[in-house]
Formats: structure tokens, C-alpha cells, sequence
């Protein structure tokens, strides 16, 4: 069957979608249906953390599916979320959490606990940032702070206002009264793979404890062992009042979380926010075996891993100063910033064997599963150098 040709003429047209068709995976290998392969750097944008055709999450599926049920709705409590929720709040020192299906759906529930945390004195006002991204959702879209996404949804949700990334005197300038939340990625994804400097994010934490403003951090990309820990702020040494996650930590399915700590506990009361599949037995029982690895130790491999990868991105950008601008990014999320057409790149390094991504408008993004090995990343390597040299 010609999956390719079944899906577009099904599909809605809302993805640019390469013609590979997935039939099967191992390891950080993907096999397409034509019988090619290719080593994965993608990982499902940062999904696939513990790689594929794993054991222990196919063992996992394996004891849920003998339950016999995945869902039963949270009219009543299953047995594997509790356990996520505890597992979740021990990683991070949060004090609860609330489950949902996508990253989107994570900032919802954060930009909806914010306007109520600000209803209690008036205020309504979120600060987000210029290259963020937060989702597609019309509140998640409308505190993403690119243009690109706005345009035809227009009016977005009011009082979001952007400041400028790592530039503490824009958010001061922005500063009033009615302000009760600022957002922002503690290493911007989407936007280019952009770390946060340390004194702008503490700057922002300090901002938010003086003016009692909640701070909310997107960890969707940058959380759960991405970045070499096991989220992105504890490289800087502070805490959010709320942060979301998603993409890792339901191993592959849907599943999402938004976690408030101290500042935010208790914002939400029975009725203000629900999700149908939010917290279902399959995709929090598969939270469980991500946890399990992030407590045995799979940040300090990444965060190896990570550093390897990144001197040997910068080899290359020395290698091909006409090419490349910049390396830069935290463990396995890393950017490549070219002076040529990222799509180009991306073509011929499948064509390679090698699937890639891209990031903004000018950035190679890696963000292979938190598994891959050092002949791996050697084996990229080789194949990007090999692709700048004949472009």
C-alpha cells in the first residue's frame, strides 16, 4: 500500500511532512517502509528519550494492557497516575501536578491557573518572549512570541505581551501593575536552541518574588534529562512556581503535566480545569519507566554525551567557517546555526542515512533519543561534515 499518496489526499494540510514512511524502529534506527535506514536524531522531536522497541517499556504496556482497561476517566483514580504524580513532584520538588496530553494543552492549564492567580488582586497581564514557543493552541499561540504563527488567527488572547529574550531591562520596561505571570523556556527550542544567561533568568526569578508574580518555565522540550538534567532550571539553581512538560515523559504516547510549586499550590479548585485523557493508566504507567532511568542515573550520561557532541559540532563549524555561525545548547539539545538553507542540509543528510531537523530559520536542531552512543553521535558527525563539504 502507498501510505504516502493514502495520507495526502486524507490529511488535513498542516504539516510540510517528509515522504518517509516509518514501518519500524530499534534502538535509535528507523526503518522506512522502502527498507532504508537511518540513524535518528529527531527522536519524534524529543519524545522518544529512552529510543525504540525498548524492553522495559514494552514490558510496561504489556502490564497495563493485562489490567484491561487504559481509561476510565478521572471521575475516578487509577492506579498508575498517583504514582506518576508522587514520582513527579520527588524529581522536581513540586507539589502538584495536573495531567494532560500535550505540551499546548500543559500551557493552557499554566496560563489559566496564572489569570486566576492574578484575579485574587486584579491583575491579568503574562510576559512572554520574542522566539518563544508554546503550542498551538489559541492561548498556547497567542503567548508564543513569533509572529509567523499569528498570522491569519488574529486576535490572539489579550494582555500577552512579548520582551526580548536574555535582555532583563525589557521585561523591566514591561513591568506594570496588572502583570501576574511571566512564561518563558529555560533553553528556547522552537526558536533556535537558545540557553537562558544565568542573570537574566535569576533577574526573572527575582522579579517575579518581589512583585509576587508567578514564574511559569516551559521545560516541554528541555525537561526530563534533555539538557543533561533532569530539568533545564536546575542548571541555573532556582525553581519555578509552575512548569510544564511533555514530549518525554510518556515514552511515546500522549501525555503531558503542568506542576506547581509552593507559590502556585492550590490555585485550581474542583471544576477550573479538566482534561478527558489527562492522567489515563497507559501513558502515566509509561512516565514511571522514564522516571526510573532519570533516577538511575541518565543525566549524567547525557550530560557527557551532550558535551562530546558539542565539541565535535564545533570541529566542524571550525571546519566550515563559510557554513556554519554558531553551536549552542545544554546535553542532547543542541543547534547548529548555518549560513546556508537548513533544508538543504536536512535533504542530503537523509539521503545519508541521517535524520535531522531543524530549528527557527537557521539552525540544525539534535535532539536524538537520551540512549544514543558515542559511535552514534561519531557516525552524525561524520555525515554532517561530509554534507557541508559538498554543499
Amino acid at each position: 500500500m502507498d501510505y504516502i499518496s493514502l495520507a495526502k489526499e486524507n490529511f488535513m494540510s498542516t504539516y510540510s511532512t517528509q515522504d518517509l514512511c516509518v514501518d519500524h524502529a530499534k534502538g535509535v534506527r528507523i526503518f522506512d517502509t522502502d527498507g532504508n535506514c537511518y540513524l535518528d536524531m529527531v527522536a519524534g522531536i524529543a519524545v522518544n528519550a529512552l529510543g525504540y522497541d525498548n524492553e522495559k517499556i514494552k514490558e510496561r504496556v504489556k502490564e497495563v494492557m493485562d489490567d484491561g482497561f487504559f481509561h476510565v476517566s478521572n471521575l475516578y483514580y487509577n492506579k498508575w497516575a498517583p504514582q506518576a504524580a508522587m514520582r513527579l513532584n520527588k524529581l522536581s520538588g513540586g507539589k502538584e501536578v495536573f495531567f494532560a496530553n500535550s505540551g499546548a494543552e500543559a500551557n493552557e492549564a499554566a496560563l489559566k491557573a496564572a489569570r486566576k492567580y492574578g484575579s485574587r488582586t486584579g491583575r491579568s497581564k503574562v510576559i512572554s518572549f520574542s522566539h518563544s514557543f508554546h503550542g498551538r493552541t489559541y492561548g498556547a499561540i497567542s503567548l508564543t512570541g513569533q509572529e509567523k504563527y499569528h498570522k491569519g488567527f488574529f486576535p490572539m488572547v489579550p494582555s500577552i505581551v512579548y520582551a526580548e529574550y536574555n535582555n532583563l531591562e525589557s521585561v523591566r520596561a514591561l513591568m506594570d501593575e496588572n502583570v501576574c505571570a511571566i512564561i518563558l523556556e529555560p533553553v528556547q527550542g522552537e526558536g533556535g536552541i537558545i540557553p537562558s544567561n544565568p542573570d537574566f533568568i535569576k533577574g526573572i526569578r527575582k522579579i517575579c518574588d518581589d512583585n509576587d508574580l508567578l514564574l511559569i518555565f516551559d521545560c516541554v522540550q528541555c525537561g526530563l534529562g534533555r539538557t543533561g538534567r533532569n530539568f533545564a532550571f536546575e542548571h541555573y539553581g532556582i525553581k519555578p512556581d509552575i512548569m510544564t512538560l511533555a514530549k518525554a515523559i510518556g515514552c511515546g504516547l500522549p501525555l503531558s503535566a503542568t506542576v506547581a510549586f509552593e507559590r502556585a499550590r492550590g490555585i485550581f479548585t474542583p471544576g477550573d480545569h479538566a482534561s478527558t485523557f489527562g492522567g489515563n493508566a497507559l501513558s502515566t504507567a509509561l512516565s514511571l519507566v522514564l522516571f526510573d532511568e532519570l533516577e538511575a542515573g541518565l543525566t549524567d550520561e547525557v550530560a557527557k554525551k551532550g558535551r562530546y557532541f558539542k565539541e565535535g559540532l564545533e570541529k566542524i563549524m571550525a571546519a566550515h567557517p563559510d557554513k556554519c555561525s554558531d553551536v549552542r545548547g545544554l546535553g542532547l539539545m543542541l543547534g547548529l546555526d548555518l549560513k546556508v538553507r537548513p533544508s538543504d542540509v536536512i535533504a542530503r543528510c537523509r539521503e545519508k542515512g541521517l535524520l535531522v531537523c531543524s530549528a527557527g530559520y537557521t539552525v540544525l536542531r539534535f535532539v536524538p533519543p537520551l540512549v544514543i552512543d558515542f559511535g552514534d553521535i561519531d557516525e552524525a558527525l561524520s555525515i554532517i561534515d561530509c554534507v557541508l563539504s559538498e554543499i
